[in-house]
């Protein structure tokens, strides 16, 4: 089964105010698995192409989804791997992974689509970003 994209690159232009940046669908795939992630053990309604169901909750997802594309490009993160070093060099190439006495790299998930999740009850809680713990 192919993987659910939550978002199109008119969803992303609405949301942001501005035009969608070339590349757009491929960083909008990537940010509904991170979304995926966000929803594992979330109860909703889907139909039959697995999208939710519900229209209030189709829309929380697709914001959310655009909020972490937003953050992504952002941050200039597609890949979700800067939280696995604290720095990067090219010249000479050095690498200082993250996560060392109290250490981490940035967040893997977007504030915003973590706030859009939780204050519509898609996200019962908060998330804890495990990168931050090692």
């Amino acid at each position: 089964m192919a993987a659910l994209v939550y978002a199109t690159a008119a969803d992303y232009a609405t949301y942001t105010g501005q035009a969608a940046p070339d590349g757009i669908d491929q960083v909008l795939a990537r940010a509904s698995e991170r979304i995926d992630e966000l929803l594992m053990g979330a109860v909703y309604q889907t139909d039959e192409t697995e999208m939710p169901a519900d229209a209030d909750t189709r829309e929380a997802i697709r914001r959310a989804t655009c909020a972490q594309a937003a953050w992504t490009i952002a941050v200039g993160d597609p890949y979700g791997v800067a939280s696995a070093f604290k720095s990067v060099s090219i010249g000479s190439v050095k690498l200082d992974r993250a996560g060392g006495a109290g250490e981490s790299g940035p967040p893997r998930y977007a504030q915003d689509a973590l706030s859009i999740l939780r204050t519509t009850g898609l996200l019962p809680g908060y998330v804890i970003d495990i990168s931050a713990w090692h």
